[in-house]
């Protein structure tokens, strides 16, 4: 008897201890929330729904006609590829199988992804792997994908920044589909700092043999590149040809935003 009323007594101690927990657990949530609250990642006003009405005016959703590789918006529908990828094609340059991206790289997306990538906030990746999953979810079922892949940044320049703002997006992502995330398996040399000033082709000299794929065994078939923005795409064709050389049969890619063809 003496025993069950221990136990008894253990239980409602427990179940009391349960409760603190939970509201001390609650009331640092509350404060979190004073001090950080929830903002529209677009313009940065605080908005507990996330995204403000009028930046969801302005975005310029990508939709047909696109590049059949990369989805870059393209003219008309007569136009097949985007001139880089026709170019990628015309050499036999052409790595990665297919890509998508969520926005045309201008304001206020443009405005955003500066804030995310320089500014430290790392907050919007929730928001951005929340849309990729609503917008191109079924694609990603379609493509089959064993394993989400940031593309990298070389050591420098993340030491320089703090965090790898791809590397934050795959996370999101890997955590809303239960694709498993892989941050080593490809790394990235550090490369001349005119790649800005460079053309595609010289873009694209300037990353050979930039990348290189950590192992040799075990590697997934079908993998999903993760990027902030997709400009010329010499970055990710660069990344999915090393992947492929080392075994990887085929290479995908989503970005936040893209540029349009000119």
């Amino acid at each position: 008897m003496l025993k069950s009323r221990s136990g008894t007594l253990l239980s409602r101690r427990g179940s009391g201890n349960y409760r603190r927990e939970n509201q001390n657990k609650n009331s640092m949530k509350n404060i979190w929330k004073l001090l950080y609250p929830d903002v529209c990642p677009f313009c940065g006003k605080v908005n507990a729904k996330g995204p403000c009405t009028d930046c969801l005016k302005k975005l310029s959703w990508i939709k047909e006609p696109m590049c059949k590789k990369c989805g870059k918006p393209v003219g008309d529908e007569q136009t097949e590829y985007c001139r880089d990828c026709r170019e990628r094609i015309e050499d036999g340059n052409c790595w990665f199988d297919r890509g998508r991206s969520l926005w045309t790289h201008r304001p206020p997306v443009s405005g955003s992804i500066y804030q995310f990538k320089f500014k430290n906030r790392r907050v919007y990746a929730r928001y951005y792997a929340e849309t990729m999953k609503e917008r191109r979810g079924n694609q990603n079922q379609e493509w089959k994908l064993q394993a989400i892949l940031p593309v990298p940044m070389d050591k420098w320049k993340k030491r320089k920044r703090g965090y790898n703002q791809a590397e934050i997006l795959a996370e999101e992502l890997g955590k809303l589909t239960g694709i498993p995330v892989e941050t080593g398996l490809i790394r990235k040399r550090k490369t001349s700092d005119a790649q800005k000033s460079l053309n595609r082709r010289g873009r694209a000299h300037n990353l050979e043999g930039s990348f290189q794929v950590e192992r040799k065994t075990g590697l997934p078939e079908r993998v999903l590149l993760i990027d902030d923005i997709y400009t010329t795409g010499n970055t990710v064709n660069e990344a999915a040809k090393t992947l492929k050389k080392a075994g990887v049969r085929r290479v995908f890619f989503l970005t936040i935003s893209i540029g349009q063809d000119i």
